[in-house]
């Protein structure tokens, strides 16, 4: 695929030149479904993943994104020549979902404007190494009144830029930490960023999964939901990661098994006393390096003790 092609393709399509990000493959386009300031629809241009920050539509596939802005054959034609086929999602049928939105009164952190509690949420997301990049990157936000005043909202999206969950974090402590979208947790968290040709970390929530950076979905819980259990064997995942608090060992277990017997291979990090979110990505990428494949052996002895091989070495 020839991205010059591309990048020029686009520019004529979206009436527009593209600005080149500092990430690889990363453009910035005005977008053609709000009127904003600055540039605000991102494409990778290698991915075909694509998303406007402002009005929260995106997707995963270059002739979506025509097809939404109701571009001409002749730049479809072109399209398909530079990259093949029409994607499927073209001709398959979608079963029935739950409407889900955004709080009215969300704010999204990465606009403009001042306010003392908006300082509060940052400097609560930057205690947490959450960085700017990360707040742009997953649309994070804030509520300042409402049902779900004084805290940090956490959009996911699926694979087509569609919201289907979000996490709403207090960041003054109350008693109540969380208060999440009413509705179902049987869904792919941050699906949108979700490279599934590679290696995937599941980890428990979303600050979890922001820490790792790249292809890490929180489970918004212990257990993997359907949805993710068949889109992890459908995309014939070889590799997951699985980055669970150290208080969840049966959950661990029982995840590693389920996926084990379907031929994938599971490696288990090991965290001692701390959740990933707590450690800093460069120990988390050390960490990522050294974990080994997880046998049934190590699952037996988790069974039997409640530590693993190298915990046990660490003992003696």
């Amino acid at each position: 695929m020839n991205q010059n092609k591309i990048v020029n393709l686009l520019n004529r399509a979206l009436s527009s030149n593209g600005t080149k990000l500092r990430k690889v493959d990363e453009y910035m386009y005005w977008s053609p479904f709000v009127s904003h300031h600055k540039q605000k629809l991102q494409i990778n241009i290698r991915t075909q993943k694509w998303h406007c920050w402002v009005s929260n539509v995106g997707g995963r596939s270059l002739f979506q994104l025509f097809k939404k802005i109701g571009a001409s054959s002749k730049y479809f034609d072109e399209l398909q020549e530079m990259v093949g086929d029409v994607p499927k999602y073209r001709t398959e049928s979608k079963t029935k979902t739950e409407v889900i939105q955004l709080p009215s009164e969300f704010k999204p952190l990465w606009n403009g404007g001042d306010s003392i509690v908006k300082r509060h949420a940052l400097n609560y997301l930057y205690k947490r190494d959450i960085t700017d990049n990360d707040i742009l990157k997953y649309n994070i936000g804030y509520c300042d009144e409402g049902l779900y005043s004084n805290r940090i909202i956490i959009p996911s999206y699926d694979s087509d830029g569609a919201l289907n969950f979000f996490v709403g974090r207090d960041f003054y402590n109350s008693k109540l930490k969380y208060r999440n979208s009413p509705t179902s947790k049987d869904i792919i968290g941050f699906d949108l960023f979700i490279n599934w040709d590679e290696p995937i970390i599941l980890c428990e929530g979303v600050f979890d999964a922001m820490a790792f950076k790249r292809n890490a979905i929180p489970l918004f819980g212990k257990t993997v939901m359907k949805k993710l259990q068949k889109k992890i064997i459908e995309c014939s995942v070889k590799t997951i990661y699985l980055a669970l608090d150290n208080d969840a060992v049966k959950d661990a277990i029982n995840i590693s098994e389920n996926f084990i017997n379907n031929g994938i291979e599971v490696k288990m990090m090991e965290f001692e006393n701390k959740d990933p979110s707590e450690i800093g990505f460069e120990t988390l990428l050390y960490l990522i390096d050294r974990t080994e494949k997880t046998k049934f052996s190590d699952l037996m002895r988790l069974k039997l003790n409640g530590k693993t091989k190298r915990h046990m070495e660490i003992l003696r």
